[in-house]
């Protein structure tokens, strides 16, 4: 199983994923039953948010959804990507500078690390993490896993520069591909940069998509539309593997993949 350390995520590198959604404990159970995941509702204190596992290492967060003010909206059902820094405070000042704006200002979480939630110039929101006890998920590119990370935006140039800026991330047209950079942390890709397009209904805005890992995608789609989720893209073939764009029950938007061996 690929297992990963702190090594692995230098920063601008996502690092962890986490579930927004009204009924935690249908999440759980959805999440359970397609990925094989365990996990139960979390102290409250944390809010009940709930570190999943898959044997027994950390693969994503589920949390009920909560204003976190009074007068504040409820956070839409959306699964989080978070890319890795080791200053909050300094990144976040650095995305203030780039142009993005910060939703959600530097926060501690207990001794497990520090975190911010932010928009690109484009709209897209991400989370920030920078580790202090939890480094984020421990393992990936598993079936059950996530595998990659890919931004959705209307500007790839005012995209790149705000993410090179900010976070140290280099956008890198892939070759044969106008509208699909690789985002680079030196010469390694550690996610991906489209444009708007087919992967995602019209009207959806700029966004951020979690892939999972699957042994089968044709399979893992068949169960979770049995278990009440929808499909936006049916399985199909593509450079990278098989893939599928799917909603769970309530709505939160992801991409299941068999990826090819590299």
């Amino acid at each position: 199983m690929p297992e990963v350390t702190a090594s692995h995520y230098p920063p601008g590198t996502p690092c962890w994923t986490d579930l927004t959604v009204p009924d935690q404990q249908a999440a759980l159970d959805f999440y359970r039953d397609l990925f094989g995941w365990q996990g139960e509702v979390g102290p409250a204190e944390f809010g009940g948010y709930t570190v999943c596992t898959l044997n027994g290492k950390p693969v994503a967060g589920i949390m009920k959804a909560q204003p976190m003010d009074e007068g504040v909206p409820t956070p839409p059902t959306v699964w989080t990507t978070y890319l890795a820094s080791t200053d909050a405070d300094a990144t976040q000042d650095a995305i203030g500078a780039a142009g993005g704006t910060v939703m959600f200002p530097v926060m501690d979480v207990g001794t497990v690390g520090r975190m911010l939630v932010a928009a690109d110039p484009t709209g897209a929101v991400f989370g920030v993490w920078q580790p202090v006890d939890f480094w984020g998920a421990a393992v990936v590119n598993e079936p059950g896993a996530f595998t990659w990370n890919e931004l959705h935006t209307p500007d790839l140039a005012a995209a790149g520069a705000f993410y090179q800026q900010a976070l140290g991330l280099s956008s890198v047209p892939m070759e044969g591909m106008d509208d699909y950079h690789s985002m680079n942390i030196g010469d390694r890709s550690v996610g991906g940069m489209t444009t708007m397009g087919e992967m995602a209904p019209p009207g959806t805005p700029p966004h951020w998509l979690t892939y999972f890992s699957v042994d089968d995608t044709d399979s893992t789609v068949d169960a979770l539309v049995r278990a009440g989720g929808n499909v936006l893209l049916p399985p199909f073939d593509m450079v990278a593997g098989r893939m599928s764009v799917v909603t769970d029950p309530q709505g939160a938007v992801f991409a299941v993949i068999k990826a090819v061996p590299m």
